[in-house]
């Protein structure tokens, strides 16, 4: 392989594992609830049927409207009460925020029932996480 190729590869590279600690290091801290079925109508999107791995979000995610749609991967990082201390299931999940968790919300993202029990046992009722748009 030439030099400059050899080069362009190692640079390649770098840049990608670059990338990948910036992902992991915005990752944004807070919590999240469930709300069940039914999901529709939705702020976002009425009647349209848009799965289960689907969120509503809160006030400091939603801003007017502009979370309409947009994809975020969330992770359990650990329990919010002493009921279910240690709640996490591993790995996590990317959930598409279709609707409104209007103020009094107990969480910064409310997960649709279904994807908060493949992080978390949903017996927790409300867990720590960290969130990132994808």
């Amino acid at each position: 392989m030439a030099e400059g190729a050899r080069a362009a590869v190692m640079i390649m590279i770098m840049a990608m594992a670059a990338a990948t600690l910036v992902s992991v290091a915005s990752a944004i801290q807070g919590t999240a609830t469930f709300y069940t079925p039914p999901y529709v109508p939705s702020s976002c999107n009425g009647f349209q049927n848009d799965g289960v791995m689907i969120a509503a979000a809160s006030d400091t995610i939603w801003n007017n409207r502009a979370a309409c749609n947009k994809r975020y991967s969330v992770r359990c990082t650990g329990a919010t009460n002493q009921g279910v201390p240690q709640p996490c299931r591993g790995g996590s999940i990317v959930v598409r925020v279709v609707d409104y968790c209007p103020p009094g919300c107990q969480g910064t993202i409310d997960l649709s029932q279904e994807a908060f029990a493949i992080i978390a046992d949903p017996n927790a009722g409300k867990i720590q996480i960290e969130y990132n748009e994808v």
